[in-house]
């Protein structure tokens, strides 16, 4: 029987839009790209040129800090571009595809007969070693130093976020291969954390439910529950999508990026699930699916901690949500201030719409709803903050860059996504997601 682990502080933002179980059209992009700024940890050195034919899983990229972590490409064809920003920034590497996909061969291969060593290399090899993350610093992980555990959490709780039990169909063998070649990576245990009630069958893991608001679903949350990170220490994260990518490396022999994308949000006139490739455009998932004539907004991710993109951009390589909600740059509420807002959602029950229960959706804009001041040390955040550190605390050390403090505080527990719900609740309207990932990465350039 599986441990269970009640999560009481969070927050539970029940948004209109919900997708459907159903599949959509769509997914069939004019071209992919890799953006290596969906990695943090990173500094990238382009190894193709525009006019290069590739296959898919073809290095693209490689970290010329750590020359052996590569960056593939999800399909094949003609890379078409290598756009550059200000000081020759890599922004993205563009990629014409095929009209039929070919792989690069890696092999089909048993886990239970390779070494640590062997799953190392194989995954380096293909380009997938990206997609596992490591605490602290929530950087791409790296490849000498060996986790003390590694921590998926097999379900999302953010707002809309995508069902994973409807994801994970007809790839629960590929599930539990990426799972046995995890486990072969570290000399402690893999957790797996899933949703109270869940009918996933995972072996080869150490199985906790978690029960409560969001974000019971963030792997940070997770580990804090169940042990938490000490200085010193590394442990390693995997998305659960990205655990099924591992497993169909050593199954099918190839990299195949192959994802489920959800298409949410209460402007999105279609909802449900798209079968896409990572990298995809915007525009191969939202065309004729959403609202033409409304002022939105589109998200890559979700609300909380999503990126805002437009339709020319591409799906960043972690998310598999696309959000679409209302701008509220037109928005007008004359006399707002003194209407008694029976539809609008409230953290504290400023409201009377929570009197009507938890079932209640809410259409939410983009709108900031107020201006930036000063931090207000009134406790807001403790209150949908579910780990065992003071955030308020810890912000302000981050802040003045207080290496003890922070180190004492708990930043090499944490990632930005930690912090989503405190800037959601924050009267104060400060980017803390955007403070949180500056500490990190100044914090790493400071220790290495």
């Amino acid at each position: 029987m599986a441990n269970v682990i009640k999560i009481k502080k969070g927050l539970d933002i029940n948004l209109k839009g919900k997708a459907e179980e159903v599949m959509l059209s769509g997914g069939t992009s004019d071209s992919y790209a890799i953006v290596p700024d969906s990695y943090h940890g990173i500094l990238p050195k382009v190894i193709v040129h525009a006019g290069d034919k590739v296959k898919a899983g073809t290095p693209l990229m490689y970290d010329k800090n750590r020359p052996e972590i590569k960056f593939a490409s999800p399909v094949s064809g003609e890379v078409t571009a290598v756009n550059r920003g200000e000081k020759r920034k890599v922004l993205s590497i563009v990629v014409k595809p095929d009209a039929t996909i070919e792989y690069e061969e890696f092999g089909k291969k048993e886990v239970g007969s390779l070494s640590a060593e062997e799953i190392k290399t194989a995954i380096l090899d293909a380009g997938i070693w990206p997609f596992i993350v490591q605490r602290p610093y929530d950087i791409v992980a790296s490849t000498t130093e060996k986790p003390r555990d590694i921590f998926v959490s097999a379900f999302y709780s953010a707002p809309l976020a995508p069902d994973f039990a409807y994801i994970i169909k007809g790839d629960e063998a590929n599930f539990q291969t990426g799972i046995n070649a995890l486990a072969k990576l570290t000399d402690g245990k893999v957790y797996v954390g899933l949703k109270a009630g869940s009918a996933l069958k995972v072996q080869n893991a150490e199985i906790y439910e978690f029960e409560g608001p969001h974000p019971a679903g963030n792997v940070g949350v997770q580990i804090n529950h169940i042990k938490p990170v000490n200085k010193g220490e590394v442990v390693w994260t995997v998305r659960p999508d990205d655990v099924i990518l591992i497993g169909r490396l050593f199954n099918k022999g190839v990299a195949d990026f192959t994802r489920l994308v959800e298409l949410c949000g209460s402007d999105a006139t279609m909802r449900g699930y798209i079968r896409a490739i990572a990298g995809c455009t915007i525009s191969s998932l939202v065309d004729g699916k959403i609202n033409k004539d409304a002022d939105i907004r589109i998200i890559s991710g979700n609300v909380l901690s999503g990126t805002k993109v437009s339709k020319d951009d591409y799906l960043l390589a972690y998310d598999n949500q696309i959000t679409v909600i209302p701008e509220g740059n037109n928005a007008d509420e004359a006399f707002g201030w003194v209407l008694p807002g029976f539809g609008k959602f409230s953290v504290s029950h400023t409201y009377p719409a929570w009197f009507m229960g938890r079932n209640k959706e809410y259409d939410i804009d983009a709108r900031i709803r107020g201006g930036k001041r000063a931090m207000i040390m009134s406790g807001e955040y403790d209150k949908v903050f579910p780990m065992d550190i003071f955030p308020e605390y810890l912000l302000k050390a981050i802040i003045s860059f207080d290496i003890d403090k922070m180190e004492n505080l708990g930043i090499y527990e944490v990632a930005p996504e930690d912090f989503a719900l405190c800037e959601f609740v924050d009267t104060s309207k400060m980017e803390l997601q955007k403070i949180v990932r500056d500490g990190l990465d100044q914090l790493y350039k400071e220790m290495n």
